[in-house]
C-alpha cells in the first residue's frame, strides 16, 4: 500500500468547491484484503487508537456509518479506511474537516482516487503519512507492505508529534477568531506567511491582520505600548489612576526605587509581554532582587512599581468602544488533602481544555521560577499536600498564557471604569487595545476603589473574550471586523474568470482594456504574465491560482480579469472560492490523454469548475453543446447566453423570458453586436468597427469580443464604454502578443498566431480563407509534442487544400516524441488528404522554419505562422530582410554552380535543395542527384 501521487488543491477544484488534498493510493495485493476480511485483529485497534472514527457518518450520512462500513460481512477497502483516518487526525490535532471522498479508478485494479478535506496544506499532507503509517501497522505481518513502516513505530508517539507539527502552523486563536469573523461576513482571506500574517479581503479593499494588529494599528502607538515606562507617564498626565513607577538597570538601583515607591512593589520587563518575568506583591529587597534577574532575562531595562491590590482585569477597546472585560485569575490548584503539589498540576493538565501554548482555550501550568518562589514564600514545596480547599498559586498574574483562568464580567463594568478604558487606549493611539486594570471590584468606579492601571497592551490577546473559562463569550473578533468593513462597505474586487479551449487570452486581453478605457485599475493573469493596470509585473504562462493570488493581493487593483486555464485547475483548482462573472467560451480537444483528462466530455468538466463558482452571472456560448449542460451546474443569479446564431431557439427563449443575451445579428451592412435583456434590445456595434475582427473577417475575434461585451456588461460597464474599449482594440504585438498579430511591412503579409489545437487552427484557416490574397497562401504549421496523433492529423486536414505551400516544424520542446516525429506526422497527413509533395517542406527547427518560410515568400503572398517562442518568431518576422533574402538567394546560386562541391556530398547527406523561391526542402542525398 503506497501513494503514487499528490495533489494540493487550492480552492474549487473538480473534486470540490473548497481545499482538498487528492493523493492516487495503490494497495497492491491488499486489494484482497477489504476490512471484513482482516477482521477485528486491524478494525478495533484502528478504532482504539482513533475512537471519534465512529462519529464519522460516511456513506450513512449518521453517526457511526463508517464503523457499520467496517464491520460489514465484506468491509471496506483500505483505500476509504485511509481517507477517514487523515480526515480525524487533522481532526484531533484541532482542525475542523469532514469531506472526503473515495473512488476506484477504471482499468487500474488496487488503485483509488482518495480525496480529503485539509485546513493548513502541510498538516493535511503531513495527516495522509501519518495515515498510512498507522493502516500498515495494523496490518498483520505477512501482508504489512515492505519498509511502509518504521520497526520501532510508536503511533502515540507519532500522534503527540503531529499534534505539535500541526499547532506549530495552525493560526494563533486570536488571528483565528478574526478570520472566523470574516468568514462569517462573506470576507475572503489570504494567508500570507507561515505565522499570523493575514490578508483580508481583495485588492484596493483589503486590510491586513497580524495577530490582533491591524492595517489601522499606528505604529507609533504600538511603540508607546512597548514601553511601560512611557505609557505610564502618558496616562498618568492625562489623570487616568497608574501605578507609581520607576525605570531602573541594576539590582541595587531596583531596591532603592522599590524603597522610594514603598512596598510591596511589582518588578516586570520594560517592554515583554504575556505576563513574562514579571513578579508581584514583592514585600523584601531580597525578593526585589531575585525578581529583577527574572525580569532581566526578558528586557534590558527592567520596572519596579508600586502593588496594587486587587483582581487583575483586562478591558479589551477597539475602534473606542469598551468591547469586553475578563477577570483573570493566576494560575493555581486547589488542594484536596490527599495528592501532592506537583500530582495537583498533573491533575489539572488532564484537563481537554489545557493546551501547550494558545493551542487550546486554557494553556497547562508548569513549575518555574515564579512558581518556586511563590511557593518558597509560604513554606511548600512541589512535594507538599495542601488542605481540602487550600489555594496554591503558582502564578502571581492573570495571563492565560501562563496558565491563569478567565471569567467574563463585561456586564458588571461600571461606567467610570468603561470610560477610564476608552480613554487610555485613545490617549497611547491604539485602535485595539488591553488595558490592564487592577481593582477590588470592577463594578465601582475606580475614584471608590483607587484601583490603578498597569498597563495598555498592543496586539492584545483575545483568547480569553472568545472562549472565557466562566462567564459569556464575546464576539470581539467582528468588532474588529466592523471596524476594519464597516457594515455596507466592499471587501471583494469583481473577478470575471474566463476559460475554454480557444480564445482565452484574446477575450481576456480585450475584456480588460474595455474595464480600462473605464477608469478601473485592472489586474490580469494571462498565458504571458501578471499585470497589473497595463504593466507586466511577472512574465510567464500564469493562469493558474498563484497568479490569481498575486492580482488578488495587489493593493491598487479594482478589478481583476483571470484566464482560468485546464493546467492550473488540474493541478492547484482555483486561487479564489468565486468569481463575479465566469465565462466558458468553447471546449475543443485539447491536452487530451494528460492528467486523466481523456475525452472532450472530461474536460468539459474541468471548464465548468468556472460556472459553479460564479455568483453573479455564468456566460456560455450557446453555440457549443458542451458549455450549454454547464447550465444546469450554475448557481449564479444570472446566465447571460452568447451566440453567433440570431435564430437559436433555446436562446430566443430565454431572451423572451427577460433573460440576457449577446447576439450576433445580420444586416445590410454585415454583422451587429446586439445584448438584449430584460426585454429591452439593445444594438452594441457592427463587427466591421472592431480592429480585431479585421473589418469582420476573423469570426473567431467576433466571438471573443461578443464575449468581452457580456462579460464587462453583466460587471456594470455602461454601453458607451463597452464599445468605446472594443473599438480601440487591435491585434497588434502590443496588445494581443501571438493573437493574429499581422505584419505588413514587406512585400507580402505575415499573421503570427499562437494556434496549437485543432479548433484554433480551425480558425486561422477560415480567416485566410475569408483575406483577398493576390499572392499565393503559404502556412508555417506545427503541433505540441504532447497532443495524440489523431489530434495531429486532425490540425493537417483543417489545413490540408488551403495553402499552396506548407513548411513543417516542431516545437522547441518535443515533449516525448522523436526530433522530426510531428512534422512527418503532419506531412504523412497532408499527403492523405492529396497534397502534393512538392507543396511540402521539412524544416524541423522553428527558427530554420520560420526563415525559410520568410524567404520563400514574394510579393503579395499571405504567410500564416503557427509560432511556438511567439517572442522570438515576432522578432525573426520583423527584423526579416528582403533585400538578406536576395543575397542568401545569390550565393546560393554561385554555391550550387560550384563543381567542386559535388564531391564533398555523399548519400544519405542531409542537404537544403534551393530553387527561385528560396529554401525549398531539406532531404537526403540520393542517387541521380547532380
Amino acid at each position: 500500500m503506497r501513494s503514487r501521487d499528490t495533489s494540493v488543491y487550492l480552492g474549487p477544484n473538480l473534486y470540490a468547491l473548497f481545499r482538498v488534498i487528492r493523493m492516487t493510493v495503490e494497495l497492491g495485493e491488499l486489494e484482497k484484503w477489504p476490512t471484513g476480511k482482516l477482521g477485528e485483529a486491524f478494525t478495533s485497534p484502528l478504532l482504539e487508537a482513533l475512537p471519534n472514527l465512529a462519529e464519522h457518518g460516511c456513506s450513512y450520512g449518521e453517526p457511526g456509518g463508517f464503523v457499520r462500513r467496517l464491520c460489514e460481512d465484506e468491509g471496506t477497502w483500505l483505500g476509504h479506511v485511509f481517507e477517514h483516518v487523515a480526515i480525524e487526525l487533522q481532526n484531533v490535532a484541532g482542525g475542523d474537516v469532514t469531506f472526503g471522498k473515495t473512488r476506484s479508478i477504471p482499468d487500474e485494479p488496487g488503485t483509488y482516487t482518495v480525496v480529503y478535506e485539509y485546513e493548513e496544506q502541510d498538516v493535511g499532507l503531513e495527516a495522509g503519512k501519518l495515515a498510512m503509517k498507522l493502516i500498515c501497522s495494523l496490518l498483520p505481518e505477512a501482508l504489512r507492505p515492505e519498509r511502509s513502516v518504521p520497526h520501532d513505530f510508536d503511533f502515540e508517539e507519532e500522534l503527540s508529534t503531529f499534534i505539535r507539527f500541526a499547532q506549530r502552523r495552525a493560526l494563533g486563536p486570536s488571528t483565528a477568531s478574526l478570520v472566523k469573523a470574516a468568514e462569517e461576513r462573506d470576507i475572503p482571506f489570504l494567508r500570507l506567511n507561515r505565522y499570523s500574517l493575514v490578508q483580508l479581503g481583495h485588492g484596493k479593499y483589503q486590510q491586513r491582520i497580524q495577530a490582533t494588529i491591524t492595517s489601522q494599528t499606528h505604529h507609533i502607538g504600538v511603540e508607546i505600548a512597548s514601553d511601560k515606562e512611557e505609557t505610564n507617564q502618558i496616562l498618568g498626565d492625562l489623570g487616568l489612576p497608574v501605578a507609581r513607577q520607576r525605570l531602573v538597570y541594576s539590582e541595587d538601583d531596583a531596591v532603592r526605587a522599590a524603597e522610594r515607591i514603598g512596598y510591596p512593589v511589582v518588578v516586570k520587563p520594560l517592554n515583554a509581554n504575556h505576563g513574562r518575568g514579571c513578579s508581584t506583591n514583592l514585600g523584601s529587597s531580597k525578593e526585589v532582587r531575585v525578581a529583577y534577574g527574572a525580569a532581566r532575562e526578558h528586557a534590558r531595562s527592567v520596572l519596579v512599581e508600586s502593588f496594587i491590590s486587587g483582581f487583575d482585569h483586562r478591558m479589551l477597546v477597539v475602534n473606542g468602544e469598551l468591547v469586553a472585560v475578563a477577570q483573570r485569575v493566576p494560575g493555581h490548584v486547589v488542594g484536596d488533602g490527599e495528592h501532592t503539589i506537583e500530582q495537583l498540576v498533573e491533575i489539572a493538565n488532564e484537563d481537554p481544555r489545557r493546551g501547550i501554548g494558545h493551542e487550546k482555550v486554557l494553556t497547562k501550568l508548569e513549575f518555574d521560577h515564579q512558581a518556586r518562589r511563590l511557593l518558597e514564600q509560604r513554606g511548600l514545596t512541589k512535594d507538599s499536600v495542601p488542605e481540602k480547599g487550600e489555594a496554591v498559586w503558582l502564578r502571581t498574574t492573570g495571563n492565560l498564557s501562563t496558565g491563569g483562568t478567565a471569567t467574563d464580567v463585561t456586564d458588571s463594568v461600571h461606567p467610570d471604569n468603561r470610560q477610564m478604558a476608552v480613554r487610555a487606549a485613545e490617549a497611547v493611539g491604539l485602535d485595539v487595545a488591553g488595558v490592564d486594570f487592577l481593582t477590588t471590584d470592577i463594578s465601582r468606579s475606580f475614584t471608590e476603589t483607587g484601583g490603578a492601571i498597569c498597563e495598555v497592551n498592543a496586539a492584545p490577546g483575545f483568547r480569553m473574550h472568545v472562549a472565557p473559562s466562566e462567564g459569556e463569550a464575546r464576539d470581539v473578533a467582528g468588532a474588529v471586523m466592523d471596524m476594519l468593513f464597516p457594515p455596507g462597505t466592499p471587501s471583494r474586487i469583481p473577478i470575471a474568470s474566463i476559460t475554454g479551449t480557444n480564445g482565452k487570452t484574446t477575450t481576456v486581453r480585450m475584456t480588460a482594456h474595455i474595464f480600462k478605457m473605464a477608469r478601473h485599475s485592472v489586474g490580469v493573469a494571462t498565458t504571458d504574465g501578471v499585470y497589473i493596470n497595463g504593466h507586466q509585473t511577472v512574465a510567464g504562462d500564469l493562469t493558474g491560482p498563484v497568479a490569481a493570488r498575486m492580482v488578488l493581493r495587489d493593493p491598487s487593483v479594482d478589478v481583476a480579469v483571470l484566464e482560468t486555464a485546464r493546467g492550473g485547475l488540474l493541478k492547484r483548482g482555483m486561487g479564489y472560492r468565486r468569481c463575479n462573472v465566469g465565462a466558458v467560451l468553447n471546449v475543443a480537444a485539447d491536452h487530451l490523454g494528460l492528467r486523466g483528462i481523456d475525452t472532450v466530455e472530461q474536460l468539459a468538466q474541468v471548464k465548468r469548475i468556472v460556472i459553479e463558482t460564479a455568483k453573479d452571472t455564468a456566460v456560455l456560448n450557446a453555440d457549443d453543446p458542451l458549455c450549454l449542460k454547464m447550465a444546469a451546474y450554475s448557481d449564479a443569479e444570472h446566465l447571460c447566453y452568447v451566440t453567433m446564431n440570431p435564430r437559436h431557439p433555446l436562446v430566443r427563449e430565454h431572451i423572451r423570458a427577460g433573460g440576457c443575451a449577446v447576439v450576433l445579428e445580420e444586416g445590410i451592412h454585415g454583422h451587429r453586436i446586439d445584448i438584449h435583456e430584460s426585454g429591452a434590445h439593445m444594438p452594441l456595434l457592427w463587427t466591421n468597427e472592431i480592429p480585431a475582427t479585421l473589418d469582420g473577417k476573423a469570426m473567431h475575434n467576433v466571438q471573443n469580443a461578443m464575449f468581452a461585451a457580456a462579460i464587462t456588461y453583466r460587471m456594470g460597464v455602461s454601453l458607451d464604454d463597452v464599445r468605446q474599449g472594443l473599438k480601440t482594440f487591435d491585434t497588434t504585438w502590443f496588445q494581443a502578443p501571438g493573437r493574429m498579430n499581422i505584419f505588413d511591412e514587406h512585400p507580402f503579409k505575415v499573421i503570427l498566431d499562437y494556434g496549437h489545437n485543432p479548433a484554433a487552427v480551425r480558425s486561422m484557416v477560415e480567416l485566410v480563407d475569408r483575406m483577398d490574397v493576390h499572392g499565393r497562401r503559404l502556412v508555417v504549421l506545427a503541433a505540441p509534442g504532447d497532443r495524440r496523433d489523431e489530434d495531429i492529423a486532425e490540425i493537417a486536414r483543417h489545413c490540408a487544400g488551403h495553402f499552396d505551400h506548407y513548411v513543417l516544424r516542431r516545437d522547441d520542446s518535443l515533449r516525448g516524441r522523436g526530433p522530426d516525429e510531428v512534422p512527418k506526422l503532419l506531412e504523412a497527413n497532408l499527403l492523405d488528404a492529396g497534397v502534393a509533395a512538392d507543396q511540402i517542406d521539412l524544416v524541423p527547427d522553428e527558427q530554420q522554419a520560420m526563415d525559410a518560410a520568410l524567404s520563400m515568400a514574394s510579393s503579395d503572398d499571405l504567410l500564416l505562422a503557427f509560432g511556438d517562442n511567439i517572442d522570438r518568431c515576432w522578432r525573426q518576422i520583423t527584423e526579416f530582410s528582403p533585400a538578406k533574402k536576395t543575397e542568401r538567394k545569390a550565393s546560393t546560386v554561385q554555391q550550387e554552380a560550384a563543381p567542386a562541391l559535388a564531391p564533398a556530398l555523399d548519400l544519405g547527406d542531409q542537404v537544403l535543395v534551393h530553387d527561385d523561391r528560396g529554401v525549398h526542402l531539406q532531404r537526403e542525398v540520393e542517387a541521380g542527384d547532380d
